[in-house]
């Protein structure tokens, strides 16, 4: 058995002992040890063997399959390991279990490099300055050659690439000149193994025929052109089936290149591949043939165009499973963070707790130091009482104020409820007004019988109840005693009148004062001028009278739609109701204006 390079086995012991972000510009020396001028055909066979051996070609491919954005160098470096790793690959004879080498390791190659090619181009048509299109393209052009050297040392690698997704990605594409590389990479698979696209399935080789079809149809280029028409004059060369497919499912083919893309240069290729067409096509062409020809464009373009789309989808498929995956994690991350906070802070009310409870017990303790001992029965209880006033103190607090807020949204109802009522009876009110009289109809008159039985009624009702007859002093008595009596009622009735004058009076204030503290602000924002509300009279009445006058002019300013309840009343007469929506009752001098 020969001995290893030593140049492979030193490169070997130093990725060993190399850190991973080391490795990739480590594996770049390759390059140099395959490109030596002194190596001949058996002895880089040999130095491929041993790099085989010691796991470096499959260290580059592990290189490729990682993100190629945080290597040194970056997509150069990546290149270039493609580059390598096809080199490597190609005049290899794996000697221990060959079937691995053939069915396992080259098909991934083959996928790392298409995968690589894919991420180059799409960063190709995304870039905007000059110099990373033409440092992107030639990267990319790194790539595919590598991937045609792969070809030309395995031919049993082009139906795998073929039937490859990335590889039908890769074409589909409606840049130039990522296109033209790809159909160029696609003339050397032809030109290597001309059968290959009968080996492929059905679906596949109709997927490429369609680009290629639909790439004449849909650009003017003549570069994309002439690089579509060699490679179906290639296609319709290799194989005949191919021809009759060509002539069966396009059918529109021929007048596209007589039309389009006659008279572009390579008028030769054309007027080949329209020789090759026009001899499986028989002599009469009717109506529903021409239609067919137009049919399987539209087809050709329609496919593209779907294939394109569904195409495009991918990546945004990826960015919303990405986007909702992020935002679950960040919801995740929020909760369990609020919940560390929560915790945090339960722990720490917990400890302010049992601080101010030793803080009291200390005070407690100290307090009883200094009191006397017979005085401290005493003490304990004066603070227990303390403790109990306090506790009660609040409790009545929060009561009267859970109550006092319970009883304004009732009043609230109670008095919207009255609006409405009143609202309700004032529509009745001027509907019934409204409402036409009946005509006047004359009642109808007694007949001679009716009146007669009539009168003979009354007469027996005066028989049986006779008048009483009264003197004249008892008349006079009988008045006299009106007359008092009228007269007590009327100085009760001023009694009355003074009394209910004065309760109003007593209630109007007792209002007066009630909204004042319920608008009144809290202790710690109280300003002088709001001790001079609640005592003077004259402040709060000249308020309200202010408040009164804005509601009208408020009132007045109404849309229409707010004064819908409003239409039976009079033009020039504002409800009292609607002034005290908002701002109560007015009260003015104590008493309560309606």
């Amino acid at each position: 058995m020969a001995a290893t390079d030593p140049q492979v086995l030193a490169l070997a012991a130093q990725i060993t002992e190399s850190r991973e972000q080391d490795i990739p510009l480590l594996l770049l020396k390759l390059k140099g040890i395959l490109s030596s001028p002194s190596l001949g055909c058996e002895e880089s066979n040999k130095i491929k063997q041993d790099i085989y051996d010691y796991g470096l070609t499959q260290y580059c491919l592990l290189v490729l399959k990682q993100d190629h954005s945080q290597l040194h160098g970056a997509w150069a470096t990546a290149a270039q390991l493609a580059e390598i790793l096809s080199h490597c690959c190609v005049g290899l004879e794996v000697k221990e279990d060959p079937e691995e080498f053939c069915r396992k390791f080259l098909p991934s190659v083959i996928d790392s490099l298409l995968v690589l090619g894919k991420r180059l181009q799409a960063r190709f048509i995304r870039a905007i300055k000059d110099k990373e299109k033409q440092d992107f393209l030639h990267w990319f052009q790194i790539v595919t050659d590598a991937i045609c050297w792969l070809f030309g040392g395995h031919i049993q690698l082009a139906a795998c690439a073929l039937q490859n997704d990335r590889f039908l990605q890769l074409l589909i594409t409606d840049d130039v000149e990522t296109a033209i590389i790809m159909m160029s990479v696609l003339h050397n698979i032809l030109r290597i193994n001309s059968s290959v696209l009968l080996q492929v399935e059905e679906e596949t080789l109709h997927s490429v025929l369609d680009e290629l079809v639909y790439k004449l149809s849909s650009t003017t280029n003549p570069a994309v052109g002439s690089a579509a028409t060699k490679l179906l004059l290639l296609v319709a060369k290799s194989c005949k089936q191919l021809v009759q497919l060509f002539t069966a499912r396009y059918k529109g083919l021929k007048g596209l290149l007589s039309k389009q893309w006659t008279g572009k240069g390579f008028d030769r290729k054309v007027n080949q591949l329209l020789d090759l067409l026009y001899l499986e096509q028989s002599s009469g062409k009717g109506e529903i043939q021409k239609q067919h020809e137009a049919a399987c464009i539209i087809q050709a373009a329609w496919r593209g165009f779907q294939t394109r789309k569904r195409l495009k989808k991918l990546p945004q498929a990826v960015v919303t499973l990405q986007r909702s995956f992020r935002a679950k994690r960040e919801q995740e991350l929020q909760r369990l963070t609020k919940q560390n906070e929560d915790e945090a802070l339960k722990l720490q009310m917990q400890l302010q707790r049992q601080r101010a409870m030793r803080l009291f017990h200390e005070r407690q303790l100290t307090l009883l130091e200094v009191v006397h001992a017979g005085q401290v029965n005493k003490y304990m209880q004066e603070m227990e009482e303390k403790s109990a006033l306090t506790i009660q103190r609040f409790w009545r607090g929060y009561r009267a104020r859970r109550i006092f807020h319970q009883q304004k949204q009732s009043l609230k109802e109670y008095k919207a409820a009255v609006i409405i009522q009143r609202a309700a009876c004032n529509f009745l009110e001027k509907r019934r007004r409204r409402r036409p009289l009946a005509p006047w109809k004359e009642p109808r008159g007694l007949t001679d019988e009716q009146r007669l039985a009539l009168q003979q009624k009354v007469d027996d009702y005066i028989k049986l109840h006779p008048a009483s007859q009264m003197s004249e002093e008892m008349s006079k008595e009988l008045h006299m005693q009106a007359q008092a009596k009228l007269a007590q009622f009327l100085l009760r009735n001023r009694l009355d009148q003074r009394a209910a004058q004065r309760r109003e009076a007593l209630l109007a204030q007792v209002n007066t004062d009630v909204e004042l503290l319920m608008n009144a602000p809290g202790l710690s924002e109280t300003t002088e001028k709001d001790f001079g509300a609640f005592m003077s009279r004259s402040i709060p009445v000249a308020t309200k009278a202010r408040q009164a006058h804005n509601t009208m002019l408020k009132y007045t300013r109404w849309p229409w739609w707010k004064k819908l309840g409003d239409e039976f009343m009079e033009d020039d007469v504002i409800p009292d109701d609607a002034i005290n929506t908002e701002l109560e009752t007015l009260f003015i001098g104590g008493r309560k204006s309606f």
